[in-house]
């Protein structure tokens, strides 16, 4: 075979090896855009611990500014026994210039009607003296403290102030990126929707490893505002509020409130993507308009396991988790979630 042919051959071979998925071309980057779901749950994860060193700082910072503030005081108190130490130190003084006249102390002790009292005088004075010299020293020493205390707050209070001026730059970059982030989550929720068809489980790998207490019960989200309650009525619904609202934002992680199966796990119709959890005690809980699943059908988790992602797909009016408690996986077999959770410990 000639080399023309065999370069003729050659070429329809190629393409059908990459039709077929035998060859790939080759990415320069390398990089695979990072799943949004996994990528809002990292973030989170990332502002919140931004935020937490922040807030320390800060902590760290007016605790600096307290002991200087203590120190200023002590200060201030050293300065009030030294001035009155002062006063009696110069009526003592004028007192000994009157007595003396201007005559050595020899000899008013010896010209003195009664040296005994002129004696016990000198004694005074040099007590008065003494303990003038003592304040003095101590105001001294009490100042230089001062002086290096403020020193030393004074630099640590600026560098506290240029790492809390990089934590909060930080933190805003962070929060730029989760919402967008934020944004392609919602775009790819509404796709998943549309389709009426699961992507699959996204895993929030370790930057989304749940925080177990131990407890066997806990609330499906851990920072949250109550909004609409259970049996609420409203132009929203067309029979009561079937569930418990938890106002949060979009990619908030969602963990499972006990031990169970998830035996559903949906991507379509009113509750958009959900998920529904059979707990041992025979109860189930629903998950409902998330942004992303966390689990696929069948699997099992334990509390605080993540189950999603809260979202506002179906037929929701902005990013929340609408959570249930039934007696069976269906619609209309809802109880009252508040009084559920308190018989097993946990207040929403």
């Amino acid at each position: 075979m000639s080399s023309r042919d065999r370069r003729h051959l050659f070429l329809p071979v190629l393409c059908a090896l990459l039709a077929l998925g035998y060859l790939a071309p080759n990415d320069a980057s390398g990089d695979t855009p990072p799943d949004p779901g996994a990528e809002v749950a990292r973030l989170y994860e990332e502002a919140s611990a931004a935020t937490q060193r922040y807030e320390a700082g800060l902590r760290a910072s007016r605790a600096q500014r307290r002991e200087a503030r203590r120190l200023e005081k002590r200060l201030a108190e050293e300065r009030r026994v030294l001035a009155a130490y002062r006063a009696d130190l110069g009526r003592i003084a004028s007192a000994q210039y009157r007595a003396g006249s201007g005559l050595p102390y020899t000899a008013r002790l010896l010209l003195a009607d009664d040296p005994a009292a002129l004696l016990r005088s000198q004694h005074a004075a040099s007590q008065a003296d003494l303990a003038v010299t003592n304040a003095v020293g101590r105001t001294q020493r009490a100042e230089r403290r001062l002086a290096e205390g403020e020193r030393s707050a004074a630099k640590v209070s600026r560098k506290l102030a240029r790492r809390a001026d990089e934590l909060g730059r930080l933190k805003t970059r962070i929060e730029g990126r989760l919402r967008d982030a934020q944004q392609r989550l919602e775009r790819q929720a509404e796709t998943t929707v549309t389709a009426g068809r699961c992507r699959g489980a996204v895993r929030l790998g370790t930057a989304g490893s749940p925080a177990r207490t131990g407890r066997p019960w806990m609330t499906p989200v851990r920072s949250y505002t109550l909004s609409a309650g259970f049996g609420g009525e409203g132009a929203r619904w067309a029979h009561r509020h079937s569930g418990q609202d938890f106002a949060v934002d979009t990619g908030t992680p969602v963990r499972a409130i006990g031990a169970g199966r998830v035996i559903r796990v949906a991507c379509g119709g009113a509750y958009g993507i959900e998920v529904v959890v059979r707990h041992d005690g025979g109860y189930y809980s629903q998950y409902a308009h998330l942004s992303a699943p966390a689990v696929d059908q069948g699997d099992r988790v334990r509390a605080g396991d993540w189950i999603g992602q809260s979202g506002s797909t179906g037929n929701s009016t902005g990013p929340h988790l609408h959570f249930e408690i039934r007696l069976t996986p269906y619609y209309g077999s809802a109880v009252d979630p508040g009084p559920w959770f308190a018989e097993r410990g946990v207040t929403l």
